[in-house]
This record gives C-alpha cells, sequence and structure tokens, in this order.
C-alpha cells in the first residue's frame, strides 16, 4: 500500500494572527502564530476534499501524539519528505480545535536558526501562513476536484506564498511514493526497491525484477 506526500493550506496569510507577547523582564519576548490549519468536506485550493471523520480522528491521534508531548513541531517551508527535520524545525504547535469544518491552530515560535528567521519575518511586517504536510490517497472525482483518503498528517509547516510554488509541489514533493514500513514510519517506495535489490545475490537480481515488473502490469490490469 503506497502514499502520496500531500500539502495543503485550507486559509490564506491574511487569516492568520500573529501574537507578540512582551515580558517585563530582559528575556526574549514569545511568538504565536494562530489560525485556520486544516479544512475537511469543502474544496482547498488543490482541489481536494479531506473526510471530516478521517480529519477528526487524525487530528485527536495528531494531538494525543504529538502536540501533548511537545513533539509537534513544523519546518520552514515544505521539505521532500514525510521527516520533521530537528535542525529546520520553526514552530511547536501548541493547539489544535475543531470548528465545525475548520481546525483552528496555535504555535509557539521556536528560537531555533529558523524560528529566528519567521520571528524577524514578522516583526517587518511579512505575512506567514500554515500548510499541512501529510501522506495519504487521492481519488478523483467526475468534477475534477480528488478526495483523500487514508489521511496521515505529518506535519503543519510554516510558509511564505503557498499559491507560489504549485509546479515545484506538483512536481517534486507530490510525486513520490511512500509505503507504511512495519515499525510504523514511512519509507519512500524507490528507497525500499533499491534496498531490496542491493541485499540480493546477482545471479537472482534479473528474477526479482521480472517479478516486480510482472506485478506491476498485473495491479494495472486490475485497475483498467
Amino acid at each position: 500500500m503506497s502514499f502520496k506526500l500531500l500539502v495543503d493550506q485550507s486559509a490564506t496569510e491574511d487569516q492568520f494572527e500573529y501574537i507578540k507577547e512582551e515580558t517585563n523582564n530582559k528575556s526574549r519576548p514569545s511568538y504565536y502564530v494562530t489560525g485556520p490549519y486544516m479544512m475537511c468536506e469543502e474544496v482547498n485550493k488543490n482541489k481536494r476534499i479531506y473526510d471530516r471523520e478521517e480529519m477528526h480522528r487524525e487530528a485527536k491521534r495528531y494531538k494525543s501524539e504529538m502536540i501533548d508531548t511537545k513533539r509537534a513541531m513544523g519546518e520552514l517551508n515544505h521539505p521532500s519528505t514525510p521527516d520533521v527535520s530537528l535542525e529546520r524545525a520553526c514552530h511547536l504547535v501548541t493547539e489544535l480545535r475543531n470548528e465545525g469544518n475548520v481546525y483552528i491552530g496555535k504555535s509557539k515560535l521556536l528560537s531555533t536558526p529558523s524560528g529566528l528567521i519567521v520571528q524577524a519575518l514578522i516583526d517587518d511586517g511579512v505575512k506567514i501562513g500554515m500548510s499541512t504536510r501529510a501522506l495519504g490517497k487521492l481519488n478523483e472525482q467526475y468534477n475534477g476536484t480528488s478526495r483523500v483518503s487514508d489521511f496521515r498528517l505529518v506535519a503543519v509547516d510554516c510558509v511564505a506564498d503557498p499559491s507560489c510554488p504549485k509546479a515545484f509541489v506538483n512536481g517534486i514533493l507530490e510525486s513520490k511514493e511512500y509505503v507504511l514500513a512495519e515499525d510504523g514510519s514511512f519509507e519512500e517506495s524507490y528507497d525500499r526497491f533499491q534496498e531490496r535489490i542491493s541485499q540480493l545475490p546477482r545471479k537472482n537480481v534479473e528474477d526479482y525484477l521480472k517479478e516486480q515488473i510482472i506485478d506491476f502490469f498485473g495491479k494495472i490490469s486490475k485497475v483498467m
């Protein structure tokens, strides 16, 4: 079972609020960003629809496993993998609550290099938004939209202009497919395929490739 890396934004940058909490002492002020993080049962900017029950279940899991344990970090801009890099982390999601079809989130900007960049951008008046990074499957509908299934939220990333790099998103970020490993993590399909070949004796590689090709065309014939 393979999954695509999906990136989506539920709101424009104007719908986010930036909060700067000053303190009386000499410590650094705290910065927060709040606004619509996710949306379900409505067509988003990428012509996708997320299922309400799946999103509710996933939001509950993400809150329990990541937010409540203070591990819900996001990066500055979307990376090309479903992993969250500590080196690029810029904020920590502290809240995620449901209001109708929208999930309102709140993040505290970190004192990391990437977090300080976002703080400086906000101080200079730059509009910052939040965009989800998730794994799932796309089921095309008759009206040109796609319905997302098997949705699994990876992170919410901080982005400046999510509407601009559509070619980059479609061509690089979402062109890869991932499979669920035995330990519950996700790995790129190509990486697993390459690893299996490298472990085979040289004389068995050709037979293995033939089996994979036959299996591939068998799956196509079932769909057609």
